[in-house]
Formats: structure tokens, C-alpha cells, sequence
């Protein structure tokens, strides 16, 4: 692994642990304005789609996912990698909940499979994103698919190239208790539509939900099965 790129995903973790109390409180006073007008609603409609009897979401935070999906008949397992969201997902209940690495899920060390693996803006990072991804077999029951949503590359490039590479964080438009923001790793369509293809995912399909004011995509949505 390149030094600089673990070091970077380091960082991002380190973010997540500092900031968990007022992630928690954002998301659960319906602060973040893309969310509550379009992206909570789009990963829920695409979940929906594919109708799991089970599903893993990865990187699930505090839990918000789980609990509204709960009461659907679905087997809800949250993951994450800070103890204290977990410990806030755990309190609001809706599933189960683990704490677990991308690291210890790439290595193997996580047993659970599924008919959907959500990431719901959660795959920051680069080397231990691509090691998740390539997990993802693994983790899918037959015919299962992971659903991916994250900002839209095409708006999220901003001025700068549009390229895959490392990004500075921010936490404009959040309030002021968040320190410290994460740098991400931004990839072009064609760098996500790669990444599935070198992890043995094949696209199913692609979705671009629109901000109903701005009327640009608020996020992209993949969906993609194991290859045959």
C-alpha cells in the first residue's frame, strides 16, 4: 500500500471518530438539506428495487438506514468502524450492528453475507476501498447486488481536473461543532465504473438523482451484481 494513500484513509477515520457526536445530531434533526430532499429517499427507492431478504450497510453511521428499513421483514446489519456510532445505532435499535474495519472485511474477518451490500456515501478512501470492493464477492449472496450512492463526480470536481485523485475535505454548509474535515478520494465515472469491473462487479445500472432546486444530480447511484 502506498504510504501516502494509507496515511490519507488514517486521516478519514480519525475525522469520523472526532466528529461522531455532531454527525449524529445532524442526521437525526434532518440538517444536511441534499439528504432530506433527495439522496435519503433515492438509496431507500433503490433498495426498494431489488427487494433483499438481507442486507449489510457498510459504513452505516449512526443507523439511520437501518431503522428505516426496519419493519420490512429484512435482516439489517450494520457496520462501521466507530465504536461511538455504533454505540448510537445500537441505543435507536431498528437491526444489529458491528463494529468492523474496511481492513477486517477485506482480510476476511467478516462472516455475514447478503442480498445487498449498501454503501451510502461511504467509500472515501482509495487502497482500503478498492480492498472492500474486491471483498464484495464474498460478501453477496448469489444474484446479490451492492449499491453504491456518492456525490455526483461531475458536480463534485468543481474546478479542479477531473481526474482520480486525492481531495481536500470540508465541512461547508455543516454547522460549527465539525473539526477536522476528511480528504477524499474523488473518481471520475469512468474510475467508479473501473473500480467495480477490477473488484469482479459488473454495472447493473446507474442512477442520477436530481436536486429538485438545483436541478443537477445530488449523487450517482450504481448498482452492480458479481460476474459470471
Amino acid at each position: 500500500m502506498n504510504y501516502s494513500d494509507r496515511l490519507s484513509d488514517a486521516r478519514i477515520v480519525d475525522s469520523w471518530h472526532k466528529n461522531a457526536t455532531p454527525w449524529t445530531s445532524a442526521v437525526r434533526a434532518h440538517e444536511i438539506e441534499s439528504r432530506r430532499l433527495v439522496t435519503d429517499q433515492a438509496i431507500i427507492d433503490a433498495i426498494g428495487d431489488h427487494a433483499p431478504r438481507s442486507l449489510i450497510d457498510l459504513g452505516c453511521g449512526e443507523g439511520w438506514l437501518i431503522r428505516a428499513l426496519s419493519g420490512h421483514g429484512i435482516r439489517l446489519i450494520g457496520i462501521d468502524v466507530v465504536p461511538e456510532l455504533i454505540d448510537q445505532a445500537n441505543s435507536a435499535g431498528g437491526g444489529e450492528f458491528h463494529v468492523a474495519s474496511y481492513e477486517s472485511i477485506a482480510g476476511g474477518d467478516f462472516r455475514f453475507t447478503a442480498d445487498a451490500v449498501v454503501c451510502n456515501f461511504s467509500l472515501l478512501g482509495k487502497e482500503s476501498v478498492e480492498a472492500t470492493c474486491a471483498a464484495m464477492p464474498s460478501l453477496l449472496t448469489p444474484g446479490g447486488v451492492l449499491i453504491v450512492q456518492t456525490l455526483h463526480p461531475m458536480v463534485a470536481c468543481g474546478d479542479a481536473p477531473y481526474r482520480d485523485g486525492w481531495r481536500d475535505g470540508s465541512w461547508q454548509g455543516f454547522n460549527t461543532q465539525f473539526s477536522d474535515p476528511p480528504p477524499w478520494y474523488f473518481r471520475t465515472l469512468g474510475g467508479w465504473v473501473a473500480l467495480l469491473r477490477e473488484s469482479g462487479l459488473c454495472l447493473q445500472s446507474l442512477r442520477e438523482p436530481l436536486h429538485p432546486v438545483s436541478g443537477r444530480p445530488a449523487s450517482v447511484i450504481f448498482v452492480a451484481g458479481v460476474m459470471r
